[in-house]
């Protein structure tokens, strides 16, 4: 099979590797979409731990497909089955696991990340994401394409469920990439009033539009726009989809009374400390809080959504790519031309 291996830091290389073998149960699931997120861009710019010339990594973390080959003693699936995978499982019992949060469990193991992912024509799925419900059948209407991407949906879904959005808020969105417009999607369905996207690059902003005609944009700096639509009030609940430190300390800042903010995007690790003004937190009453990865009912949350026709997925897509250019995919994005970027692999 073909399959896209990052060896180290800016060392990606497609190549033609043994289709995985599958032990008792586990699953080996024939990729049909996978799409690009900003882990795979860091993991390529960066390197990674899991990825070495003697250890090759296939990246890839949002997957959907057919399920090709059942371990022995798989009942739940059949083969030929159209599925999707949620990438994060738990190797132990622990609190957090137990408690629905085994993603922010410090062992988790994702697909893509410490293991074989779904960049490539087939993935093994292990027997412990199999055991624990990581895999979720898909409706025939449901396209590969969207069924993809309910995984960096659901970890938007997290961050809605934290900022606790509801009818009538006013939503500033700081980012216009696909994680972006994805806050803007859910914010919308929430019945937020206001729903405001910033970001410097104008085209993104074009393209958030195109997708929801409602959507208020904002292009370069945000706080004079942002009174006056707010009637100097600031927004209810603030997100900030891009990995930009001073952004973090702009939300704090323009927040309104009591209002609610989500570090959605990570920060570079050297940059990673933030100066925030405490006494406007205080007397603001400001809410402020981050999210990560998701769990697996926030996973089935957004397939339900996506299934019953309520989100509309497969519209953030601007490019799509075989395996072959999964470096180009990925350039795409990272590149910020365009949304989202998926790899499509032949039936």
């Amino acid at each position: 099979m073909k399959a896209a291996r990052l060896f180290g830091k800016n060392d990606l290389r497609v190549q033609d590797i043994p289709v995985p073998e599958i032990g008792p149960g586990e699953i080996l699931l024939r990729t049909a979409a996978a799409s690009v997120c900003g882990t795979d861009i860091r993991m390529l710019k960066h390197g990674h731990a899991q990825a070495t010339p003697e250890s090759p990594l296939v990246i890839g973390h949002e997957m959907a497909g057919t399920i090709e080959r059942l371990g022995e003693g798989v009942t739940s699936y059949r083969a030929g089955q159209r599925v999707c995978v949620a990438p994060n499982y738990n190797p132990t019992p622990s609190r957090l696991t137990v408690g629905g949060e085994g993603h922010l469990d410090p062992n988790y193991r994702a697909l893509g990340i410490h293991e074989d992912g779904g960049f490539a024509e087939f993935v093994r799925i292990p027997a412990l994401a199999v055991s624990q419900g990581n895999v979720f059948p898909i409706s025939d209407h449901v396209s590969f394409t969207e069924a993809a991407m309910i995984e960096p949906m659901s970890c938007v879904y997290n961050a809605y469920e934290k900022a606790g959005t509801r009818p009538g808020d006013t939503v500033l969105i700081i980012g216009a990439g696909p994680i972006g417009v994805m806050h803007a999607k859910i914010s919308r369905l929430a019945g937020a009033g206001k729903v405001i996207i910033n970001d410097v690059n104008a085209e993104r902003l074009e393209m958030a539009r195109s997708i929801d005609p409602s959507f208020i944009t904002i292009h370069g700096d945000v706080r004079a726009e942002i009174a006056r639509l707010t009637g100097g009030a600031g927004p209810d609940v603030i997100i900030t989809a891009c990995p930009v430190p001073e952004v973090q300390t702009l939300a704090v800042e323009i927040a309104a009374i009591s209002g609610r903010i989500v570090f959605f995007g990570g920060l570079p690790k050297d940059r990673a400390v933030v100066p925030l003004d405490a006494n406007i937190i205080h007397y603001r009453q400001l809410m402020v809080t981050g999210t990560t990865r998701q769990s697996l009912r926030q996973f089935q949350a957004v397939l339900a959504l996506v299934t019953d026709g309520v989100l509309r997925l497969e519209d953030l897509v601007t490019s799509t790519h075989p395996v072959e250019e999964t470096e180009k995919a990925i350039a795409a994005m990272a590149n910020a031309t365009g949304l989202k970027s998926r790899l499509e692999f032949a039936a």
